[in-house]
């Protein structure tokens, strides 16, 4: 059986003084590391239960992937009673340099995999707790210890870069310029949803049914293609639209066919006209209207 996590830090910070603040660091700190979905629900779990225990803390992050939240440079060593290392492997200048600038601070490491334990990075901390490691009492990885938060939309992109048959009306480049700005600003799970297949490259489907497959498990597709527009509604998937053509072609002419109101023409492209889109296709409204037009495509 794994220790419960609130458990586990109380014990570890002890002993701590009421108002001890705990810097709570990682990979995710460094401006030259980098953010793993498992990275950020242990930051997540290991503030969870620090909330829980009242124990005040901060976290730091990169700025490269969150800018305007606390950096490491920012966290004056002052600040802080203890830092928490929290997740990845302990190995590294990266660490070191971390231990040179908290010396006046208790370190501790939890969750993290030791390789060498002679390693300066290991040897810099005062207490760890490895994942690495067998045995009753060892903590479960700190991901597992995440909340659960509620489910984000999964979304599809379709896009091409090509058509160069459509010569001075392609906007291609502005279109996939401007979504590939805004799609970051959504709170959603993004996969490539690409409607070219190949019988030797994995990050393709190889047959129309495995695409298909794919498709109609997403709650959005968002494309400039003809095809990603189809084969989404034949799945009875709401698809948010760009007509990449200036004045409109064959993506345009199909939505007038089937009634599918959410298009956008290439003139008329802008984050608040996505993000109009994106609202209606997401509400029962949009996912029903798409369900309708599963019909259209049954022969």
């Amino acid at each position: 059986m794994s220790e419960d996590l609130a458990g586990v830090l109380d014990r570890l910070l002890r002993p701590r003084s009421a108002t001890g603040r705990v810097l709570v660091t990682g990979w995710f700190s460094f401006p030259d590391g980098e953010v793993t979905a498992g990275d950020f629900l242990a930051e997540q779990a290991v503030t969870d239960a620090l909330s829980r225990l009242g124990v005040p803390y901060e976290s730091a992050w990169s700025p490269h992937f969150a800018p305007g939240a606390l950096t490491l440079e920012e966290a004056s060593p002052e600040r802080y009673e203890q830092v928490l290392f929290v997740c990845g492997p302990v190995h590294g200048d990266q660490l070191t340099r971390l231990h040179e600038r908290y010396a006046s601070c208790r370190r501790t490491a939890i969750g993290v995999s030791v390789i060498d334990g002679d390693d300066p990075a290991v040897r810099g901390f005062d207490r760890i707790v490895p994942r690495d490691r067998d045995g009753v009492g060892h903590l479960a990885d700190l991901a597992l210890a995440a909340r659960p938060r509620p489910d984000k939309p999964v979304v599809g992109t379709a896009l091409t870069h090509g058509q160069g048959e459509y010569g001075p009306r392609r906007a291609h480049d502005r279109v996939a310029d401007t979504l590939h700005a805004w799609l970051p600003t959504k709170d959603c799970a993004r996969v490539t949803a690409d409607t070219r297949l190949a019988h030797d490259d994995w990050q393709l489907c190889r047959t129309a049914d495995q695409f298909l497959s794919l498709v109609g498990r997403l709650d959005l597709v968002v494309t400039d293609r003809l095809h990603g527009m189809v084969l989404a509604l034949s799945t009875g998937v709401p698809a948010l639209v760009v007509d990449p053509v200036r004045g409109g072609a064959k993506v345009s002419a199909q939505a007038r066919v089937v009634r599918w109101p959410a298009v956008i023409p290439a003139e008329e492209l802008s984050a608040q006209a996505l993000d109009d889109k994106w609202t209606w296709c997401l509400s029962a409204a949009g996912k029903a209207a798409a369900e309708r037009r599963r019909g259209l495509y049954t022969p």
